[in-house]
């Protein structure tokens, strides 16, 4: 059996005291998948954008998570 995470994979930006991050990977669908994947497999449904960098792709994919059901597009700010 497997575990289908539907959510949100973004980039966060972040700022504390001690610095800030520009761009880091987030969305609940990213996390709750890489801590289910300790143990059960994981299919992971999520839009993302043409800027989906291939380390983050090779971290999940790294999991044996599968991104078969990713979605890509593009969004726009109003």
């Amino acid at each position: 059996m497997s575990l289908i995470v539907v959510g949100s994979v973004a980039y966060d930006g972040l700022e504390t005291p001690h610095g800030s991050v520009d761009r880091i990977l987030g969305g609940a669908a990213t996390y709750i998948g890489l801590a289910a994947s300790y143990f059960t497999d994981v299919r992971l449904v999520g839009i993302v954008g043409d800027d989906f960098a291939a380390e983050d792709r090779e971290l999940l994919a790294g999991h044996g998570i599968d991104l078969e059901g990713r979605l890509f597009g593009r969004y726009e700010r109003p």
